[in-house]
């Protein structure tokens, strides 16, 4: 006899709050990497702060990219009850991780009266990712996830 877990509440809450979180994310990655300095622009980013980013090292794409879409997949996984959603939270926790190294001990940006509120983005970014990979741990370990 197979015995089925029901689904909490609180699953269905995070996966979708979590679902249009990590899809800002997306957007903003592909609208940083394909419109570049006018998105930029357009998001109250001053000369300094799109230099930074147009200097960002080619090998940091792979971490942003990690972070990015492992956590829209782990979204994903999450809402339709799949275990994976374990294993891209944590890959997204990774890239989220290392990100968050480089931007604050080894090339920091530009700090500007315009940008100061974003200075804490990435702590919130590696909370958010944390706690998804922890979420996500925990509904496996209670077999809900599959």
């Amino acid at each position: 006899m197979v015995e089925t877990v029901k689904t909490p509440w609180h699953l269905w809450l995070v996966g979708v709050l979590s679902l249009l979180w990590n899809g800002f994310g997306a957007f903003d990655f592909i609208q940083t990497t394909t419109r570049g300095e006018a998105y930029m622009r357009e998001m109250g980013f001053g000369p300094e702060m799109i230099a930074y980013y147009n200097a960002m090292p080619s090998w940091m794409y792979g971490p942003w990219i990690l972070g990015v879409w492992g956590a829209v997949i782990g979204s994903i996984l999450l809402l339709v009850r799949s275990r994976w959603a374990v294993t891209a939270f944590v890959a997204s926790l990774l890239g989220a991780a290392v990100s968050l190294i480089y931007s604050k001990l080894i090339d920091p940006p530009p700090v500007s009266p315009e940008m100061a509120a974003m200075a804490v983005m990435p702590w919130v970014i590696l909370l958010i990712a944390a706690f998804l990979a922890w979420y996500a741990w925990f509904m496996a370990k209670r077999g809900v996830l599959r």
